[in-house]
């Protein structure tokens, strides 16, 4: 959706008939080029300053715009002039260009207003603008009222999946982000939010069956994530859900890609030793996991699989060591604890 176009005041001091002609046509970054070389010469006229803010806004030029249309707000109001389109734009302009403290009462006024027809578009800058200055429970009722407006507005739910979830309301946050994913098969933040939030939901489950959906629900949306995004990270989060489901060998199959990428994290070497481990392949085990300690030295998880992986292949010297790494990290574990005892006396 378009900003709303300025109406020209005929009685500015300069001539900006030829410059809004420009703007109705389209032809931004020439109305924006003439709008400012008037606004140079006549300071003191919001409408050159006006209609430079619109251009650039249409060119995503958000902070010039801002900037601009601020100053056509501050002449209008000097002169008592007051313009509620050019106010609704910059409180756009603001949000744009992440200025969420100034957008808010420009966007609030702009959707309250007396006058003021329902409008998707500016309800979500307001939104926008709550949700970023910590107002959460007033960014859930805006975005609500975007979606009754336009169902289909994925961005809106996108966010009130992020609120729900926030607030530990896995039920409701899961069913905004299916909704925005289905809306926009596009949105990776969407399908990387609504993967680890199955995930989430599936780990603190108390029923198992529940559990197993959840975790076969989580393969789906990854699946949907790498159509959009393939950087380790992303393929990563999908191994996650397909050792959840149990489907070792294909995990391992797709964390073994991830960790071939620049971009291939601790987290990622740490979960393909899991996916050999749990489909028996413990030598492929052992290399991923003595990357993930190379990678995460500090993570007690990793001493903890790979203590295992060298105790099953029965090299217990390697297995000690480890488990006494583990210890010395979490000396309050009591697994590491009966694992070193267990596996003393065959270290030689």
């Amino acid at each position: 959706m378009q900003p709303v176009k300025p109406v020209v005041n005929t009685v500015a001091p300069a001539d900006t008939t030829h410059a809004y002609a420009l703007l109705e046509q389209k032809q931004f970054a020439a109305a924006a080029k003439e709008a400012k070389d008037l606004a140079a010469n006549h300071p003191n006229d919001p409408e050159a300053w006006k209609i430079a803010g619109f251009a650039e806004l249409n060119l995503k030029q958000y902070a010039a715009a801002a900037t601009d249309l601020e100053k056509a707000v501050e002449l209008q109001r000097d002169t008592k002039q007051q313009d509620p389109n050019t106010e609704s734009a910059l409180g756009q302009a603001y949000v744009l260009s992440e200025k969420f403290e100034q957008a808010l009462p420009l966007l609030v006024a702009a959707t309250t207003r007396s006058d003021a027809q329902p409008d998707a578009l500016m309800l979500y800058y307001r939104g926008m603008a709550e949700y970023k200055t910590g107002k959460s429970a007033d960014a859930e009722r805006t975005f609500n009222a975007v979606v009754k407006l336009n169902p289909k507005d994925s961005l809106s739910l996108f966010y009130l999946g992020q609120i729900a979830l926030a607030k530990n309301d896995l039920d409701s946050g899961i069913a905004a982000l299916n909704r925005a994913t289905v809306n926009d098969g596009r949105l990776a933040a969407g399908w990387m939010l609504l993967t680890s939030a199955y995930l989430r939901r599936a780990a603190t489950s108390t029923d198992q069956a529940k559990a197993d959906a959840d975790y076969l629900n989580a393969v789906r949306s990854g699946e949907g994530l790498i159509k959009v995004r393939t950087d380790a990270e992303a393929v990563t989060l999908l191994g996650q859900a397909l050792i959840g489901s149990k489907q070792y060998p294909r995990a391992a199959s797709v964390l073994d890609r991830a960790s071939t990428a620049a971009d291939a994290t601790g987290v990622t070497f740490y979960l393909l030793g899991v996916a050999y481990s749990r489909a028996t392949n413990f030598p492929k085990a052992i290399i991923a996991l003595e990357a993930a300690a190379r990678k995460s030295p500090d993570d007690v998880n990793v001493y903890r699989e790979l203590g295992y992986a060298y105790e099953v292949t029965k090299q217990y010297a390697k297995a000690l060591a480890v488990y006494q790494k583990g210890a010395t990290l979490a000396p309050g574990d009591s697994d590491f604890k009966e694992s070193i005892e267990r596996v003393k006396p065959f270290a030689k």
